[in-house]
């Protein structure tokens, strides 16, 4: 699947990134990386042809955009210039293969882009790796739902998992995520284009983990309900903390009390497990 890349320029930057993103999440955006102007925004190309922007007007700020179309070339080059380790807790560093290796971290997680995001920069995946540090994996069975690059399934792993099964709608994701977990020494984790038959099974996941929109999640969580056991964890993530007040009621509604609520910026993760 190939993707668009669209540049925003926001007047004034703040407030107006977080409103428009908030307005233009629904249209079938899957990323953002905020910047110093405004931010970027990453769309599914079989989505982009029905994307409308012009019905976005905000008397606070205005925006202007620019767009490309995403090629499956040259990341690893890209990204050897640009692309700084990550570390979480002075615990985990996420970095890519030629960085110098630091044996002060316990956990490190080794990750090689091939498209602009899933590389731990972002403030939710950075969330998720924090809160995941601080719970029991050790033979657990783990759902990676929306993996990305794998960073999430990788460190479940390192973390003691026994099983880890992780799956993405996009095609890039899925090698990617194939190469960076061998890469890491776990050939064993699997990693599935779509869902496969993950939902078939009740009751199959100690732990989930799905760092991905609002949308996707309010979608699923009736799903996840059913696939997850008895006291099992719930990890989300991908969304802004003004949308916790939704996700929280609906989580609550199918079963799941919400243990752990954490912000950086404007981002948000919400921990649950699942009631007996």
């Amino acid at each position: 699947m190939d993707y668009y890349q669209y540049n925003f320029i926001v007047t004034p930057p703040e407030p107006g990134s977080d409103i428009l993103i908030s307005a233009i999440a629904d249209s079938g955006f899957e990323s953002f990386e905020l910047n110093e102007k405004g931010f970027l925004a990453y769309i599914p190309e079989n989505l982009n042809d029905n994307l409308n922007l012009d019905e976005f007007v905000f008397d606070d700020f205005k925006f202007t955009f620019s767009s490309q179309k995403i090629v499956q070339v040259n990341w690893n080059e890209e990204w050897e210039k640009n692309f700084m380790p990550v570390i979480v807790s002075d615990q985990c560093c996420i970095r890519a293969p030629f960085h110098t290796l630091d044996k002060k971290y316990l956990y490190e997680i080794i990750i090689m882009p091939k498209m602009s995001f899933g590389t731990g920069h972002h403030d939710t995946t950075w969330l998720m790796c924090k809160n995941m540090l601080d719970v029991d994996f050790k033979n657990k069975t783990v759902f990676d739902m929306g993996c990305g690059t794998g960073i999430l399934s990788i460190l479940s792993k390192k973390l003691g998992a026994a099983t880890v099964i992780g799956n993405d709608i996009d095609e890039w994701s899925v090698e990617n995520s194939l190469e960076n977990c061998a890469n890491n020494g776990y050939s064993d984790i699997e990693i599935i284009q779509g869902n496969g038959n993950i939902f078939s099974n009740k009751s199959q996941f100690d732990i989930i983990l799905a760092n991905i929109n609002k949308n996707v999640i309010k979608a699923h969580l009736s799903a996840l309900s059913e696939i997850i056991k008895p006291n099992g964890k719930l990890f989300l993530s991908g969304f802004f903390k003004t949308d916790c007040e939704e996700l929280i009621h609906l989580a609550s509604n199918n079963s799941f009390n919400l243990i752990k609520q954490e912000h950086k910026n404007d981002w948000a993760t919400l921990l649950f497990e699942r009631r007996i």
